[in-house]
């Protein structure tokens, strides 16, 4: 139970809080003036901006997430207009006294009524900590907004809305569907066009032919540097062989992202697989160099046994205090020693070949997904400074990435 120093501590400040709002809301009333009435159009809209700035604000601060965060966008819009499109009838702010007396009345029993209803302070603080919706409660949302979208076929933006909320939650057959029926809502919106293709794909299984392809295209015609686009149609080249495409698409794509970030390293190595897979130079140059560096790969007795078939081994060197890559071999695990070799073919950035520079350093890395990033549990080697142009270069794998 709660002491009557602690409810005193409640109650006084709330209602000084109460006598505050009662002021400022009733300022209207109790000072009013000549100036022409609000028009009821004007006061729905600049409630709902504010609502929709509270709604942006929760996004960012993390309460709500992005699915909650488009469903309630969607639905503040559909009632703003429906609200703004009503008669454009003028709000009567009279001043008598029975108005100020019916709101203070009205206020008064309303917030106490709700405050005995939901039971005492401890209580109403529990709630304030409830934890964010559930997927449960995100599927439920997205359920019932469908069911409104069923009673308003023709309402292709929320056909729109909910095949991507669909596509988020990983329902790809739905949100396909509800990106067909937003039909020509899309046409000229390249994200959604990008989307509706990605979704078809994951629906066949990667296959991008046909209806797919045709989305990508309209996509990239409305926005060449429309970046989902850029990557389903590298994508597109690179699953049906034709890597020189694959590889000169994924670089437009490579331009736009922040260099260092773990989406430039992830695009740089699908360039790189490119390139290696059609034998490709790099962009601009007729002949891969020959300077650059090779030597072998071996391992400490103590650690041949956490080395498993089907693993990656990544040797990766860098400019002289950059942490990006100038250059990237990856390739299954063989016998011990390994041979290797680092040329301008495995290049990251095709205008910053390894053999423009006199020195890298250079480290080993074998891994069980192959992925870009180190991982716990990898087998790393020492980084060491090399020339390029050396051609016996030692790694020793020596270390297990903590």
């Amino acid at each position: 139970m709660i002491g009557m120093e602690s409810m005193a501590s409640f109650f006084i400040p709330a209602f000084l809080l109460l006598a505050l709002v009662l002021f400022l809301l009733l300022r209207p009333f109790i000072f009013s003036g000549k100036n022409e009435g609000t028009s009821r159009r004007q006061m729905n809209a600049a409630i709902y901006r504010e609502e929709l700035d509270k709604l942006a604000a929760e996004q960012a601060a993390g309460t709500i997430n992005a699915q909650e965060y488009e469903m309630s966008h969607a639905e503040m819009r559909q009632r703003l207009f429906q609200d703004t499109n009503e008669e454009d009838d003028k709000a009567v702010m009279g001043s008598t006294k029975k108005v100020v007396i019916g709101v203070c009345a009205f206020i008064v029993l309303l917030s106490s009524g709700l405050y005995f209803s939901l039971g005492d302070v401890v209580r109403i603080a529990q709630q304030g900590d409830q934890k964010p919706m559930s997927q449960v409660g995100v599927e439920k949302m997205v359920a019932d907004f469908a069911l409104k979208m069923e009673k308003d076929p023709d309402n292709l933006q929320g056909w729109a809305m909910l095949g991507r909320s669909y596509r988020i939650l990983g329902r790809n057959e739905d949100a396909a569907k509800a990106y067909g029926r937003a039909g020509s809502f899309i046409n000229n919106d390249p994200k959604l066009l990008a989307e509706y293709a990605d979704t078809l794909v994951a629906n066949a299984n990667g296959n991008f032919s046909g209806k797919p392809l045709q989305l990508i295209n309209q996509a990239l015609k409305l926005d060449p540097k429309n970046l989902l686009a850029l990557w389903l149609s590298g994508t597109a080249s690179f699953t049906s062989g034709n890597y020189k495409v694959a590889v000169q698409t994924w670089e437009k794509l490579a331009q736009q992202l922040p260099p260092g970030s773990e989406e430039a390293r992830a695009i740089e190595s699908s360039i790189s697989e490119a390139r290696s897979k059609g034998g490709l130079v790099g962009a601009n140059t007729a002949v891969v160099s020959s300077k650059g560096i090779s030597g072998k790969i071996e391992i400490v007795a103590g650690l041949k046994s956490k080395v498993n078939p089907g693993d990656i081994v990544l040797v990766i060197a860098r400019p002289l205090g950059e942490r990006m890559p100038v250059a990237v071999l990856k390739a299954p695990v063989t016998e011990f020693p390994m041979s290797f070799s680092l040329t301008d073919a495995l290049a990251m950035n095709p205008s910053a070949p390894i053999s423009k520079l006199s020195e890298v350093s250079i480290e080993v890395r074998i891994s069980k997904t192959g992925m870009a990033r180190a991982e716990a549990g990898d087998l790393i080697s020492a980084v060491q400074t090399v020339k390029v142009g050396s051609n016996q270069v030692r790694l020793l794998v020596d270390q297990v990435r903590q």
